[in-house]
């Protein structure tokens, strides 16, 4: 039997949809996990590395400095980089807030939203919680991403086909109608 290849999976800004899509494969799950292992996913429960992977992938953008950290530390430890999803590819819903001034979402968040009730006034700012960016940013501005599965989420079947390309040795090649939405 060929040795399994080694899946990480991490999700940064988005909704985690992603990672339910893929979960989505149903019992295909069975067939996956006799020719990969998976490390450092939610999936398993495993928290870091424990060894060097052969396919990463990544779901959400970067809108916090920790959301830039954790992908590169990604990046280092997987072989192949794909980016799961709009928000990765685009930065996706959480990107709508790149045309608003940073202190304008932090204002309508925490003092002036309608639904606020802050008589202090305080904007959070404790230097243990991750700096907000400037704006969201797609996978690919941080890091080099290998491959892109297009879809909020992608649908499992593309998950699918694309993992057992990769993980065949082969290029993932997409129908047309992966790139197509109504």
């Amino acid at each position: 039997m060929p040795q399994k290849k080694i899946v990480a999976t991490v999700s940064l800004a988005g909704c985690f949809g992603c990672h339910m899509s893929l979960l989505d494969i149903d019992e295909r799950i069975l067939d996956l996990i006799e020719i990969v292992e998976f490390n450092k996913s939610p999936i398993n429960d495993i928290k870091s590395f424990t060894k060097e992977c052969d396919i990463g992938l990544v779901e959400g953008g970067c809108c916090n400095d920790e959301n830039v950290h954790t992908l590169i530390e990604f990046r280092r430890h997987c072989r192949v980089l794909v980016a799961l999803g709009e928000c990765s590819i685009m930065g996706g819903l959480p990107s709508m807030r790149n045309g608003i001034p940073l202190s304008e979402c932090l204002d309508e968040a925490y003092l002036g939203g309608p639904t606020v009730e802050n008589p202090g006034r305080i904007v959070p700012s404790d230097p243990d919680l991750p700096k907000i960016l400037d704006r969201v940013y797609p996978c690919h501005e941080v890091v080099k991403i290998d491959c892109s599965l297009p879809g909020c989420p992608p649908r499992a079947d593309l998950i699918w086909e694309a993992l057992t390309a990769l993980v065949a040795g082969r290029v993932p090649v997409f129908p047309e109608e992966a790139f197509k939405y109504d």
